[in-house]
């Protein structure tokens, strides 16, 4: 009698690993993608010459996961163009790591532990393929036109003089690809820290009580600061008239904004200045603090915002609120054999470290000019030509010239956000106490 032949339920197990690692890169740039081509059009920078958006969307994307994006070319020995940007448009960071994050964890759904090997293997495989995608991506954003100098006296004067220049950008590879590689860490170990979804090796489960609860509280008091935005986004739009660029500044940069309102209303600095057009609307006090004289340092903080707008003073008990809140649900999602001092100290070092990432994603350092033998030409186009790859609107209107640097003083910022966790975590942990019906276990 002939024995039934059974047939593979799926691809063998290391066909299967590489499939799980490209399913957790392609839901990433796929992600991401989308919603920066999406801010970027609603931007305006859909009408870039040449067929340069998607070059664009992958500068873009380049931006989003750490790297730095070049503007150079010129006319030959009379003009020069000198820019670049270092920002993470972290709308679009942030939705392609909710996206890696969410499909990494359906690979290992209805599992409580899993083997370090087994862990490590997934890792390896999907940083291996991230790699080869950041290489693929820093080829893409790559692009060259030419820019018009200004009005017809103009180009007829520098068609003459052979002034026309043939301006480029391209992504930093080595940046794009080492920083890039950092922030999928950074990402997978975010999912760790934060997900009880995620299994752990069994050495490391009696860990996480330390250290869940805390970070994924302060994980959604990132996300009420961007609903909050989200909500004054669409508000603006509706009142101001101006909705496709607000909503672009939502799809590309609204974390930039309103985690720097919560840095801001636990009494961080951030130090910088900005010369010449944004671009894109952003709060009216924050622009005109950093137009700081020639020569001097602007400082973004609590008084110097409320300087500009009273209502500036409200982002300190939101934050107060919010954190003694964060403090009060980790303290309930943790067994009550942890102790009050317990809370506070590991709600403390969330707190600082939640901080200090958020100083460092909100760094921006973009400057953009050009020059005709020596002599810097007026503000224009240029500068809206960088703001299209942040989401700027009016692309190659002329030539132009600014910077914008902002840069957080995170020597205070992270221990005012420690002493601010201390003491809402003590306070949260009191509260949870009351609250908790006796010998119930959080879980």
């Amino acid at each position: 009698m002939q024995q039934p032949t059974t047939r593979p339920a799926g691809p063998p197990g290391a066909v299967r690993g590489w499939l799980d690692a490209l399913a957790v890169v392609l839901a990433g740039l796929v992600a991401m993608a989308a919603v920066a081509a999406l801010g970027l059009w609603l931007a305006g920078a859909g009408d870039l010459p040449d067929g340069g958006f998607p070059s664009v969307v992958a500068a873009t994307l380049a931006l989003a996961v750490g790297g730095a994006v070049q503007l150079d070319g010129g006319a030959g020995d009379f003009a020069a163009v000198d820019a670049g940007i270092s920002a993470m448009p972290l709308t679009v960071s942030l939705v392609g790591a909710v996206a890696m994050a969410e499909v990494f964890l359906r690979q290992l759904r209805f599992r409580a532990v899993a083997s370090g090997g087994e862990l490590l293997g997934r890792i390896v495989r999907t940083v291996v393929l991230w790699v080869l995608a950041l290489v693929l991506l820093t080829l893409g954003a790559r692009h060259s036109f030419v820019v018009p100098l200004g009005g017809d006296l103009a180009q007829s004067i520098s068609g003459a003089l052979g002034l026309t220049p043939e301006v480029g950008f391209h992504a930093e590879g080595v940046s794009t690809i080492g920083i890039g590689l950092a922030w999928l860490l950074l990402v997978l170990a975010a999912v760790f820290a934060v997900s009880r979804r995620a299994p752990l090796p069994a050495g490391l489960v009696r860990y996480q009580l330390a250290v869940r609860p805390a970070a994924f509280a302060l994980w959604l008091v990132l996300l009420a600061y961007l609903a909050i935005g989200a909500v004054a986004g669409v508000l603006t739009a509706i009142v101001h008239g101006n909705a496709r660029q607000t909503l672009a500044v939502v799809l590309l940069a609204l974390p930039d904004l309103v985690w720097l309102a919560f840095g801001v209303g636990l009494g961080a600095e951030w130090h910088g200045r900005l010369v010449g057009a944004l671009g894109l609307p952003v709060p009216k006090p924050l622009a005109e603090v950093l137009r700081a004289p020639k020569g001097q340092q602007a400082t973004v903080d609590l008084g110097t915002l409320a300087g500009q707008d009273a209502r500036a003073w409200w982002l300190l008990p939101l934050a107060a609120v919010l954190l003694l809140a964060a403090a009060f649900l980790a303290a309930r999602r943790s067994p009550r054999t942890v102790r009050l001092w317990q809370h506070a100290v590991r709600f403390a070092l969330a707190t600082a470290v939640t901080v200090l990432l958020v100083g460092l994603w909100t760094r921006m350092d973009a400057g953009y000019g050009l020059s005709v033998l020596g002599v810097g030409l007026g503000q224009g186009g240029l500068g809206d030509l960088l703001g299209s790859v942040l989401g700027g609107a009016d692309p190659l209107a002329g030539l132009g010239g600014g910077s914008l640097t902002l840069r957080p003083a995170l020597w205070t910022a992270v221990p005012l956000a420690a002493g601010w966790g201390l003491l809402t975590g003590a306070l949260g942990a009191l509260l949870a106490a009351r609250v908790r019906r006796p010998g119930a276990v959080a879980q």
